[in-house]
């Protein structure tokens, strides 16, 4: 069915792909959360009349152009890497992984992108309430791409909807409604959005924060600061929650990613949760000795988190690998094995068919269809292949946490003390508060690190290895364009900071 493996050139794809995704993450979460709070600030211009609000609009906006253009270029490079990088995946998924991302174009990009003309150019052009609804029009658009991109990926890691054709070796929906509403979708896209509209009241509450530093544009930044840092602490609240609904999908669904998020070797009922430790680095699997070095843990916590009761089991990697019968958890060894008699049975399959042997055809396709449930388990060389880097899950994951748990902590201090008028004596959260939009970006990365690791080594999760997704090429050539697009988003990046630090200096239109 493929091509013999080159690792290397597995290696230099998936590295290709994480680094186009992480630097078209900087431009993306800045432009579903920032849009809403242009839309907050011309609501208050249209309801109030006052000119301040909308020189605060024009200011921000300014900024967003900026953002949303080149978030546009590195987006647009990421999808053609599909076609490119992973030939194999879009032959296999195309059916079912392009009709959201056609349905992001058709009904989302489109819907930004003319409005944002409007939006931008349009202030001396149109009424004020069409102008206002235009932008509201675009934060809608925006964060409706962001809901067909994340329904795609849900569907990575939650696979619903489709059939496999033997004859075809495509995946195949069947159902859309089940692949848009699926719980991991769901979860993706209200996580992710909430998330990214902390990081858009957080560039706010920084720049306005600077300017309150150096003695500059005091009103606009302390009314800025006020509108973001209420925005921040409800966008908190639901990153919270939704969070908790992420993990407890996780690990219903994506059992081996928790167990990698904890470093759970071995499974238990009331289960602790460690809320801040160090890994001793050398536990290998089939390891039951304690594979921390220091740990602090809430008891009973994951369990909670995970089965929604203080004595439920949540399996470990020893578990999830070799299989736990007592607790009625089939290992990957086992679908393994079973996997590979789907191979097996789709090749002779193919073969019958090929030679016009209907009965042979039809009993091999009659035992394939006993195993195709793993049948992407049938391409792994051993069942540790399944374990994704624990140490990098298990690190990103507390990073995510820690700071998240920073923020509304910081939206709530702005926010006192600005309604009191007190905040410009408080140079040092001030400071703070230029700082950590910088954490934020930190904490939004290794969200996704969690999420994209996490899954390793699926491209489908439980379908498709990421070893079978790619394309026929040489490790050189992708090396190649590795370092051609490192060059090439380094300076989109150095572009960007420049002309919204000269944006910045600019400051807002004098009336």
């Amino acid at each position: 069915m493929i091509d013999p493996i080159d690792l290397s050139m597995v290696n230099w794809a998936r590295a290709q792909f994480a680094l186009t995704a992480m630097y078209h993450w900087i431009f993306v979460p800045l432009t579903l959360g920032l849009s809403f709070l242009l839309a907050f600030f011309e609501t208050l211009y249209v309801r109030t009349g006052n000119e301040e609000w909308k020189r605060i609009t024009k200011f921000w906006m300014s900024l967003f152009a900026v953002n949303f253009a080149i978030g546009v270029a590195t987006g647009i490079i990421l999808e053609f890497e599909f076609g490119t990088n992973w030939s194999n995946y879009s032959w296999m998924v195309g059916d079912i992984f392009g009709a959201p991302l056609a349905a992001e174009g058709i009904f989302a990009f489109f819907l930004e992108a003319t409005f944002f003309a409007v939006m931008f150019f349009g202030w001396n052009r149109v009424s004020k309430r069409f102008h206002l609804f235009s932008t509201w029009m675009v934060a809608i658009g925006s964060n409706l791409s962001a809901l067909w991109i994340l329904v795609a990926n849900g569907w990575m890691q939650y696979p619903v909807g489709m059939a496999f054709n033997p004859d075809s070796a495509r995946f195949e929906m069947e159902n859309f409604w089940e692949v848009l509403l699926s719980p991991m979708a769901i979860g993706k896209f209200t996580h992710t959005t909430s998330s990214s509209f902390q990081v858009g009241a957080l560039f706010v509450v920084a720049v306005s924060s600077w300017f309150l530093l150096r003695n500059r544009h005091r009103e606009m930044a302390k009314k800025s600061i006020i509108v973001a840092s209420v925005f921040g602490v409800i966008a908190s609240v639901f990153v919270a929650f939704t969070g908790d609904e992420s993990a407890y999908t996780v690990a219903q669904k994506q059992p081996m990613k928790l167990a990698a998020i904890e470093g759970l070797y071995e499974g238990d009922t009331n289960c602790a949760l460690c809320a801040v430790g160090v890994l001793r680095g050398d536990t290998q699997p089939g390891d039951t000795s304690d594979p921390y070095l220091f740990a602090i843990k809430l008891p009973g916590a994951l369990s909670f988190l995970a089965t929604r009761s203080f004595d439920g089991f949540v399996p470990g990697i020893n578990d999830l690998v070799y299989g736990n019968a007592e607790q009625g958890v089939v290992g990957v060894a086992e679908k393994a094995a079973s996997g590979r008699i789907a191979v097996e049975q789709l090749a002779l399959y193919k073969g019958a068919r090929k030679a016009d042997n209907n009965l042979a055809a039809e009993t091999a396709l009659a035992e394939f269809r006993k195993h195709e449930a793993n049948l992407g388990y049938g391409f792994l060389q051993s069942p540790e292949e399944a374990i994704p880097p624990v140490a990098l899950s298990f690190y990103s994951f507390r990073v995510m946490v820690g700071l998240g748990t920073f923020f509304p902590i910081l939206f709530i201090l702005m926010l006192v003390f600005t309604l009191r008028d007190t905040i410009e004596g408080k140079r040092w959260l001030l400071g703070l508060g230029v700082i950590s939009l910088f954490l934020d970006y930190l904490a939004s990365e290794a969200g996704w690190v969690v999420a994209e690791v996490g899954r390793q080594p699926w491209a489908i999760q439980g379908l498709l290895p990421v070893s079978v997704a790619r394309s026929n090429l040489t490790s050189a050539t992708v090396a190649g364009t590795f370092f051609m697009f490192l060059f090439l988003f380094t300076i989109l990046l150095i572009a960007e900071i420049r002309i919204m630090l000269k944006q910045i200096a600019i400051g807002p239109e004098e009336k």
